[in-house]
């Protein structure tokens, strides 16, 4: 079962989170006593300027296990480097049996990605890219493998720093 919920959530600081809910898995557990049903929550909180994160909460209620899954998400913040609306370069990344693309868009194309890859990309501020899930549609290995892709993304200030080039000759190639 996969939706999108988004909410707005204060983190500890002055910045203001949103929050949007992956995916929602029931569990259910029998024993001789009966059913027990517990539920885990995937969400990915962003500020929407290039600052992300996703958790995993797990709860006998859906709400507590969303509490759970923004408090988490709050503890994994990554900052994503973004020009124009768009990311500096195209990259791949892998988590579990899960793949994912993305390349820069052109201003005005969107975010055309499916719906685990769209939240975060949305949620970190992404508003052009273009991307792709080659390997299982997971949702928790869709987004830890956004997340990594998102995070091997460099500048191109790092890259001319790191190669000792100019900055044009990054961009000429």
């Amino acid at each position: 079962m996969s939706k999108v919920n988004e909410n707005k959530v204060k983190a500890g600081g002055d910045v203001e989170l949103k929050d949007k809910v992956v995916a929602i898995n029931r569990v259910v557990k029998t024993t001789k006593g009966g059913r027990t049903f517990s539920f885990s929550a995937l969400v990915v909180v962003g500020d929407g300027n290039g600052v992300v994160g996703q958790g995993l909460g797990k709860a006998k209620e859906v709400q507590e296990a969303i509490a759970k899954g923004i408090d988490d998400a709050k503890k994994n913040l990554v900052k994503v480097p973004i020009m124009h609306g768009t990311i500096p370069h195209e990259q791949l990344a892998k988590a579990g049996a899960a793949k994912v693309l993305i390349k820069p868009a052109a201003h005005g194309a969107g975010v055309i990605a499916g719906g685990s890859m769209r939240a975060v990309l949305e949620s970190a501020g992404i508003t052009d890219v273009l991307a792709k899930s080659l390997g299982s549609a997971n949702p928790h290995n869709v987004v830890k493998a956004t997340i990594n892709a998102l995070t091997l993304l460099r500048e191109p200030i790092q890259v001319s720093k790191t190669r000792r080039i100019k900055l044009s000759k990054v961009f000429n190639g």
